[in-house]
């Protein structure tokens, strides 16, 4: 295998294509302070001309904030998430008052992914004008299913399938272990998640749908939250190198026969 000793620092290794890979969701997302206007509909229209023809199904999306107080519910609000899908709903779109995302469960390449994050980008700063962004995030998630899962300690490192590579595995039902790194040079963090989780349940329901059967879940989530100005070219640059980075942990975390189980070749 030729993975580095840490996936934290240097670069990348090359990318292997994988016929049938098992990404599941793909995310990209910007949150800036809370611009209200967001929520009218007169206000996001222009922004929506601007993306239309790659996503021309919008579906608004209202969700309750509750805040508590000493004496029970203090301010409840709704708020209005404008959800952009392509025609075959693979790609989604979402302008919410305080953040843009762009994700995908039919995610092709990298180039591909970071092209349309920086065109929703450009849109986001001509017609909503955030001005700074408080955080930028990219998130990775792969599953695993079927045969594959029975297999697990051959396909990834044996610090990653902990207690599925022992005899306690037929008795696991729920097993997640959560790590964050610091990336060297204040260049972020990475939050990291694996582990087997039971059929019809999940661990994010906003990202990875429940299934009927059990899975092993690989989540990867680099992030900074650092306010500064919001510059499109350097948003992007960043979100490349947090891809770039999560790619790094995905192969450090997995073996060659992984690769080869989704039609790749190492």
């Amino acid at each position: 295998m030729n993975t580095p000793q840490t996936p934290l620092v240097g670069p990348p290794p090359a990318e292997v294509p994988l016929a049938t890979p098992p990404l599941v969701r793909v995310i990209a997302q910007v949150r800036f302070p809370v611009i209200a206007s967001v929520e009218k509909r007169e206000f996001i229209a222009p922004f929506q001309e601007a993306i239309r023809r790659d996503y021309p199904v919008l579906r608004p999306e209202q969700s309750r904030s509750v805040v508590l107080g000493p004496d029970g519910v203090r301010d409840a609000r709704a708020t209005t998430a404008w959800r952009f899908h392509d025609v075959g709903s693979d790609w989604r779109v979402t302008l919410a008052p305080d953040f843009l995302a762009l994700e995908t469960g039919r995610y092709t390449s990298r180039d591909d992914f970071l092209a349309r994050f920086r065109s929703v980008l450009l849109a986001l700063e001509e017609h909503v004008d955030p001005k700074v962004i408080d955080r930028l995030g990219v998130r990775y998630i792969d599953r695993v299913t079927g045969a594959n899962l029975a297999d697990l300690p051959a396909l990834v490192r044996p610090e990653v399938s902990g207690v599925l590579s022992t005899p306690l595995a037929d008795l696991v039902r729920h097993a997640l272990s959560e790590h964050v790194f610091v990336l060297p040079e204040g260049a972020g963090l990475v939050t990291a998640r694996w582990g087997l989780v039971p059929g019809r349940s999940t661990v994010d329901p906003a990202a990875v749908e429940p299934i009927e059967e059990p899975s092993w879940l690989l989540d990867v989530d680099a992030f900074q939250g650092d306010t500064r100005a919001l510059d499109v070219d350097a948003t992007v640059a960043q979100a490349r190198s947090f891809a770039e980075r999560i790619y790094s942990i995905f192969r450090w975390a997995v073996t060659d026969e992984f690769l080869r189980r989704y039609g790749g070749q190492p």
